[in-house]
């Protein structure tokens, strides 16, 4: 699991530039205006081939001066909370501010690893600019000028030294199927792994956002060990105060990427939302074998064909997830819950399945015959074998003449067939294009 590093500081500090400076490409929103951080939040970084998720924390919402010390607090006790280490973010020209005091207090409470920096310094040595900020009691202060690239290698030394136990590839001995529940609040999350359970292990309640960490359940089924992760439900944007949202969002990330297996909730009350799009396009775009669960099934007045329209429904809402089973139970009454460890293994041992090369290349050529590739300026593009080189997911290379010539047209018709010839229903699949070498 990558380490989780979060950004903290108080409005126009520049947590965004740093974000974007610490990413290498520009993500996050920058303005001067405080508060102007929406979306891309959470982005992967690596230093020194050392990888870690980076967390921009900004976005606080100020209704008036009045409110910046409580949105500070809301912001810096889920950053703080959920984070393996904390970049306290302050301003060298402005100089230390009772909103810094605070979250600085509120980072030595809990023990979180902590680097204090100062940004907005025409140069990164330590003087009078930056004294004060031993004040905050963090250790010295870090001097850097995000804005114009000074320090950032020092800094990003620091982050990997700090969170270096985390890299330790014998921490973690847990060789667990792991599930991550995920979906909108109220969705029945915890109530499907407490009945799977046995014992009212997690809060149950018909208040949106209960479960706010990830928390993991351990579970034996069939001589088989699970960890199920719960994670935060995620909300609509316009029933948001705080930045509870946001967290949540990057909780659900955090539980998908652990995950072998994730298990999309939908409410059968509400059909396919929205949010339950963006939700499960968390787990498509990180390439996780995927079942939807259409839950609290029991409720739905039943006529004929009602499963076979909700279906439909939820093939036209989220129409990417195509290969994912679709399974429709109630976590209330346990009804047809006994299928889901057979699904669990059923889509993680098709993530795992391998294609022989002969076998490829045979279908490759059924493949061409049936569509023509393209053709660009008078040169046709020309496949000339293809071959699998790793699971979870299956992944794919495509060795052509000139991958400019490879429309993505052709190359999703390609991974169709691929698809539909070699039966990966239940997992997604990677191709990647490259152009046989010269030599």
């Amino acid at each position: 699991m990558k380490p989780i590093v979060a950004v903290v500081g108080r409005p126009n500090v520049g947590k965004s530039t740093l974000f974007n400076k610490l990413v290498g490409e520009r993500i996050a929103i920058v303005e001067d205006t405080p508060g102007v951080t929406r979306d891309r939040i959470i982005a992967d970084a690596e230093w020194q081939n050392h990888p870690f998720t980076l967390i921009d924390t900004g976005g606080i919402e100020l209704k008036t001066k009045d409110t910046i010390l409580h949105q500070m607090r809301v912001q810096a006790e889920m950053a703080i909370d959920m984070a393996d280490l904390i970049l306290l973010l302050t301003d060298g020209r402005e100089g230390m501010t009772a909103a810094d005091a605070e979250v600085a207090e509120m980072i030595r409470r809990c023990g979180k690893k902590v680097i204090l920096v100062v940004n907005k310094l025409d140069h990164v040595n330590l003087d009078e600019q930056t004294y004060e900020f031993y004040n905050l009691g963090l250790g010295d202060p870090v001097p850097i000028s995000a804005e114009q690239g000074l320090g950032l290698g020092d800094l990003l030394d620091m982050i990997v030294e700090k969170v270096e136990a985390l890299y330790d590839d014998g921490e973690e001995e847990d060789h667990s199927l792991k599930v991550a529940v995920v979906g909108k609040p109220n969705a029945g999350k915890s109530t499907l792994i407490n009945y799977l359970l046995g014992e009212e292990r997690l809060i149950v309640s018909d208040i949106p956002g209960t479960t706010r960490d990830a928390i993991d359940s351990h579970i034996q089924h069939d001589g088989v060990d699970y960890t199920f992760i719960d994670t935060a439900g995620l909300r609509r944007k316009k029933k948001i105060y705080d930045d509870i949202e946001r967290y949540s969002i990057i909780r659900a990330i955090a539980a998908i990427d652990r995950a072998d297996v994730v298990l999309m909730m939908i409410d059968a009350k509400e059909g396919v939302t929205e949010q339950d799009s963006k939700i499960a396009g968390i787990a498509h775009n990180r390439f996780k074998p995927t079942i939807l669960v259409v839950n609290k099934w029991d409720v739905i007045e039943k006529e004929t064909k009602t499963m076979d329209k909700m279906t439909k429904d939820i093939r036209n809402g989220l129409a990417f997830l195509s290969y994912a089973p679709i399974l429709f139970l109630s976590a209330k009454t346990g009804s047809r819950t006994n299928k889901i460890f057979p699904m669990i293994q059923f889509v993680k041992a098709q993530s795992e399945k391998r294609i022989p090369t002969s076998k490829m290349n045979e279908a490759i050529i059924d493949f061409v015959t049936l569509k023509q590739p393209p053709a660009k300026n008078g040169r046709r593009l020309k496949i000339y074998y293809g071959s699998q080189v790793g699971v979870t997911p299956p992944t794919f290379v495509i060795f052509v003449n000139d991958e400019t010539l490879m429309h993505f047209s052709y190359q999703r018709y390609l991974e169709n067939k691929i698809n539909e010839t070699f039966d990966f229903s239940g997992t997604p699949i990677r191709v990647f294009i490259r152009e046989r070498s010269k030599e």
